[in-house]
This record gives structure tokens, C-alpha cells and sequence, in this order.
């Protein structure tokens, strides 16, 4: 008994493209809509020059008589240094200084010297100041406030209290560093003060350009350009509020 033979479909039937519904058909480009948004969105985060500022906010104080590290780009190692000392002298006086120095040879720190050149001060750079190639760098060690008194600490005869940053409130260290052998620009905020021998300090925030040899604004948090509405490092949302469920359903 011969078996039935089945009929071949044509070519031709086989290519005809079948029609969706509409509800199915609109939620379908709607997901291929959101879905590239997103991807575009992803690859932008991962592009460095769109997210070029880094900002880290701070409540830092720096303790007398103990080193406290500043690393700019949060890598293994610190890139500048607080030291906040304390010492007496021989005739019953005391003595206090806040100075910041580079880790590395290549670092560099904005500041200044006095007139005879006795001591190397950073400068207490107010918001809005170029950082960059034009600024006053130099390498070393620089004080921030010294201060001292005669009698002792604590029964001070006479006390000074001098420096760029006296009583300084919210004013911001300019500083060149090193990512991967190339050079980066950044700021460090801080508020100081001094009474009698004490010093004290605390960081409220720093932030570091991204792009090498590109100057940075102090008191800058993020950059003019912002990727589909965000800034930061912020995946924007695409607004659509849409499901694979939702768009299942044509809603």
C-alpha cells in the first residue's frame, strides 16, 4: 500500500510574511525603541569623556599629630598628604602647623612663597579659579596655617595665628597629580582654623578631571556636558515605564 504523499509547499508560500496585529506591531517597536535608548545610554556611561568630573563629597577632619591621605581618583595609593603637627619649644612655648605634601615626585601643589622666601604657603584659592597648565604648581611641601604661642598651651602669654588659610571657609587647594603616568588637575575644599596652639581642618569635599592635561574650575562638581539628561556617571531613564509584560499585552 502506497503511502500518501505530502504536498510541498512552494517557495513562494513559504516567503510570505505573515502580518502582526497593530496593538502587537506598536508595542513591539516601542520595546526596539526603549531597548536601544538604553544601549545608547550604556555605552555613553562607558565613554570617559562624558563623565569627565569626579566629584566625592567629604566631612573629614584632619586630627593633630597624625597623618591623614588624600587620593584624588580613590586608587590604591594617596596621592597628597595632611600632616597636622604640634610641638613645644625650649623656652615653654608651643607650636602648631597644617601642611600637605605630595606622595609622588611628579605631584604638584598651587601655592606661593613669602618674600624672602622663608616659607613655600599653598594658596587658599576662592571658587571659579582655573586650575590647570597656567597655574603657580611646584613640587614640595607646602603649610596651609602655622600657629604659636609663648608661655605654653595652656597659659599662653601671646599667641600668632598666620597663613594663607586662617580662618578659611570653604576655600580650595589647586592640585596636579599623575593617573598612569599622565597628568591630571584637581581641587580639595577645606574649612580651617586655628586658637592658641590647635589647628584644625576639614576636608568637605575634592574632585579631579578625568581628562589628562585639561584644566578643572575649583568648587566645579560635574561637567557641561551631560549624557541624555544625566550627569555624573547617572544612567538616565528612558521614561517609557515599559514592560515586556506591558508591551505583551499591546499596553
Amino acid at each position: 500500500m502506497k503511502r500518501p504523499q505530502r504536498r510541498k509547499e512552494s517557495n513562494a508560500a513559504s516567503n510570505v510574511p505573515i502580518r502582526l496585529s497593530a496593538k502587537l506591531d506598536r508595542g513591539l517597536l516601542a520595546y526596539v525603541s526603549a531597548a536601544t535608548s538604553a544601549g545608547v545610554a550604556i555605552l555613553a556611561l562607558n565613554c570617559p569623556a562624558h563623565a569627565r568630573i569626579i566629584y566625592t563629597r567629604a566631612n573629614e577632619e584632619i586630627f593633630p599629630s597624625k597623618l591623614f591621605p588624600l587620593n584624588l581618583n580613590h586608587d590604591p595609593g594617596a596621592d597628597f598628604t595632611f600632616d597636622d603637627s604640634h610641638g613645644s619649644t625650649s623656652i615653654g612655648g608651643a607650636w602648631g602647623i597644617l601642611t600637605i605634601f605630595p606622595n609622588r615626585s611628579a605631584n604638584e601643589i598651587w601655592g606661593y612663597q613669602t618674600s624672602r622666601g622663608f616659607m613655600r604657603l599653598a594658596s587658599a584659592l576662592p571658587p571659579g579659579v582655573k586650575v590647570g597648565r597656567n597655574g603657580k604648581f611646584s613640587p614640595g611641601q607646602r603649610i596651609l596655617l602655622r600657629t604659636s604661642v609663648s608661655g605654653g598651651a595652656r597659659k599662653a602669654s601671646s599667641s600668632n595665628c598666620a597663613g594663607p588659610w586662617k580662618n578659611a571657609t570653604n576655600r580650595y587647594l589647586g592640585l596636579k597629580f599623575r593617573i598612569d603616568g599622565k597628568t591630571h588637575y584637581g581641587w580639595a575644599r577645606l574649612r580651617v582654623s586655628c586658637s592658641n596652639v590647635e589647628v584644625s581642618g576639614i576636608l568637605t569635599g575634592y574632585a579631579y578631571e578625568t581628562v589628562p592635561n585639561k584644566a578643572i574650575i575649583t568648587g566645579k562638581t560635574r561637567d557641561d556636558v551631560e549624557v541624555n539628561g544625566a550627569s555624573n556617571g547617572e544612567l538616565p531613564s528612558s521614561g517609557t515605564g515599559m514592560t515586556l509584560g506591558r508591551l505583551a499585552q499591546g499596553k
